[in-house]
């Protein structure tokens, strides 16, 4: 029984040693949250500031919002928006 027990708390210090910190946990990538920029993506407004704080916010998930295929249509005038607020259009595998 001891052995039993011994080995279950040995697999959860291992399991939870595995699981990443607060400090090393990724936000989610969620295209929908760079809503704020849809009136210039879609209308060719100038970007809000809102907007442009988001993009800065969101650099390291452009890759994968480029597989969305809600960003397909709108590639052209996104790499404009992110011109257009000075954050660098990224370099992916799919361009």
């Amino acid at each position: 029984m001891k052995m039993k027990f011994t080995t279950l708390v040995f697999i959860a210090f291992v399991l939870s040693s595995l699981t990443p910190t607060k400090a090393e946990e990724k936000e989610p990538c969620v295209v929908t949250d760079l809503i704020a920029c849809l009136p210039a993506v879609q209308g060719g407004s100038p970007p809000s500031t809102e907007c442009c704080t988001k993009l800065k916010e969101k650099q390291s998930c452009f890759c994968e919002y480029w597989k969305s295929p809600l960003v397909a249509p709108y590639m052209t005038s996104a790499k404009q928006v992110l011109e257009a607020c000075g954050v660098p259009v990224p370099v992916c595998q799919s361009f």
